[in-house]
């Protein structure tokens, strides 16, 4: 963060300070929630959990250097003490954001966000100094927290948007009010919460209307691929930026097609020119995301041979996301388990047909999530596309909504061992370890809350008898 004094930071968020001996002491580390990463000169947010007290850890946080904590009640040690810390921590993180001057680009969608954030912050970072949010931290915590990051040397701030109700992204914005708005897309994330793709569309649409006016520096990049998001333009005074692969694009991809091995290839059209783009990411969804990076990119100035030169080099920086490892024997384990949703859940499964290249190849699925009344509906759809696809095999993980994704198959074809249902994790590492054969292609992928990723990890340990060679 930002040197700031304990005074400065106390007069900010509306709060007293307690046992500090200087407060014109500075906070000069980073500001963390978890005791485990304080470092001297540190700010400690004391959060109360349902399981774990943040006060309880003030002491020993004070012990291992932090200057003081940000908390709800006197703790005994150097102490701002406010009425809501989460209030306070926005507050402090608006002041932050209006001391930088950095350019504040916001992201949101239903899929791809935390990749699609990926990308521009290794784009991005080619131009100036980038800070962006850490994996998918994309809530009233993780942003803030995000944002507190920045030093006065960043020119780029890049932060994910999560929404889970109306006026949640508003609520975000408020925050730290970005200058650059992306939206995505709308899908079927979440939907059992929002009540519709309409509503979904709503709350995204949040993100645009909280933008400058196009006089005042403010943009909005809309997805010219998905009619809801282009809905969007009525709903800014922003300067209005399409990409996709409709014609009427501003930034836009020809030539789409996928390597033998999966990776997507396209020529990218810029406002000032094209260039060609072969991407180390898996799956010809990142297309969209590369797009949707690029119009960010282009915008903040960068000629379309950087932005080209960037997206063929960038690489996944957040874990389990189409994650490739090829083991030893050659077998090919994709794990993309972080989270799923039908529009995720699809286009992995095209990622693993595209990759297959003619090797058998499993899809080890759970349960997607927080899909309401279309939950079976969603589920069985994705069970025909694996039959569609040809997929030599489908794992079914779980309960009832595994049964869904086995149902689907056995309806549009799958018969004999084809698709199967177990009951839980161990038995998909069970029947994986007796069944797969060098060259197999395994993608594991379901919501976080299955902890599919525990497969993927066997699979890897199983085959670590030599080196392992991740892509």
């Amino acid at each position: 963060m930002i040197a700031l004094s304990l005074a400065e930071i106390a007069a900010v968020v509306g709060g007293q300070t307690h046992d500090i001996p200087d407060p014109s002491a500075e906070v000069t580390g980073p500001v963390v929630r978890d005791s485990r990463e304080v470092v001297p000169g540190s700010l400690f947010v004391a959060f109360v959990g349902e399981r774990v007290d943040g006060h309880d850890f003030a002491a020993a946080v004070v012990e291992a250097g932090a200057a003081a904590v940000l908390a709800s009640r006197p703790v005994g040690v150097p102490a701002i003490v406010v009425e809501d810390v989460q209030a306070a921590l926005g507050a402090l993180a608006r002041h932050v954001v209006e001391r930088l001057g950095a350019t504040l680009v916001a992201l949101t969608g239903s899929a791809g966000k935390t990749s699609t954030k990926d990308l521009i912050a290794q784009v991005l970072r080619r131009k100036a100094p980038t800070v962006f949010t850490p994996g998918s931290l994309n809530n009233e915590i993780g942003l803030p927290l995000t944002a507190l990051s920045a030093t006065e040397e960043t020119r780029f701030l890049v932060l994910e948007m999560g929404a889970r109700g109306i006026g949640h992204i508003r609520y975000l914005t408020e925050l730290t009010p970005p200058k650059v708005g992306l939206v995505l897309n709308v899908g079927t994330a979440h939907i059992g919460e929002f009540g519709g793709r309409e509503q979904i569309a709503q709350a995204k649409g949040e993100l645009v209307e909280s933008l400058p006016a196009a006089e005042d520096g403010g943009t909005a990049i809309l997805n010219a691929d998905d009619p809801l998001v282009r809905a969007m333009v009525s709903r800014t005074k922003a300067k209005v930026i399409l990409f996709g692969e409709s014609g009427e694009a501003d930034v836009r991809a020809e030539n789409v097609r996928l390597t033998d091995s999966g990776q997507p290839a396209f020529r990218l059209h810029t406002p000032s020119g094209a260039s060609d783009v072969t991407m180390r990411l898996y799956g010809e969804h990142h297309v969209s995301n590369a797009l949707a990076a690029a119009a960010v990119a282009h915008e903040l100035g960068m000629s379309v041979t950087e932005i080209a030169t960037a997206l063929s080099e960038a690489g996944s920086l957040s874990r389990w996301r189409m994650e490739v490892t090829e083991r030893p024997d050659g077998v090919t384990v994709v794990n993309d388990a972080y989270n799923a949703n039908p529009e995720s859940m699809r286009a992995a499964l095209r990622a693993l047909a595209a990759m297959g290249g003619g090797r058998r190849t499993w899809a080890v699925l759970g349960k997607m999530a927080e899909l309401g009344d279309e939950a079976l509906a969603e589920h069985d759809a994705v069970g025909r596309l694996a039959v569609r696809l040809n997929v030599s095999k489908l794992v079914a993980v779980g309960g009832r909504e595994a049964s869904w994704l086995q149902l689907g198959a056995y309806n549009e074809g799958s018969w004999g061992e084809e698709s199967v249902h177990v009951s839980d994790a161990q038995a998909a590492i069970d029947l994986l370890r007796s069944e797969l054969r060098p060259g197999d292609v395994v993608l594991v992928k379901a919501s976080r809350s299955v902890g599919l990723e525990s497969v993927a990890q066997a699979l890897l340990e199983t085959g670590a008898e030599g080196e392992v060679a991740a892509r």
